[in-house]
């Protein structure tokens, strides 16, 4: 027997300022809120995934626990990816990298969230 699952559909992030990862998430990405269980959790979703954003406790140590390398939002065409590059730089968003074609004919950026997460915008010819 060969134990499938439905695909990576959830992650779970500390931050260290909840509020304003929220804002970026929901106001500025576009994602909505599924859950708030209490004033240190909040779960997001932009419909077939799940963001879990859990306040960093005061002795979480971001120099030596687990990192995270980036997180990645699929895109549906490789204009979008220059669509969202323009926006969020004009919204102030700490801008990582320009916009660049992969040898995979992948287009993508990467941008930081106010926690200094790096996100990633991708359009992946054949996927998306």
């Amino acid at each position: 027997m060969k134990l499938t699952t439905l695909g990576l559909r959830h992650l779970a992030l500390y931050v260290k300022n909840l509020d304003a990862c929220e804002t970026f998430y929901t106001q500025l990405v576009g994602m909505t809120v599924a859950w708030r269980p209490d004033e240190d959790n909040i779960y997001l979703t932009s419909g077939q995934d799940n963001l879990a954003l859990h306040r960093a406790p005061s002795d979480f140590d971001f120099g030596t626990a687990q990192h995270l390398d980036h997180l990645g939002f699929m895109l549906k065409s490789e204009d979008d990816v220059t669509k969202w590059y323009e926006f969020l730089r004009d919204q102030g968003v700490t801008i990582k990298t320009l916009p660049k074609k992969h040898r995979d004919n992948a287009v993508s950026f990467y941008c930081y969230d106010p926690d200094g997460n790096a996100i990633q915008f991708i359009y992946l010819p054949g996927i998306t």
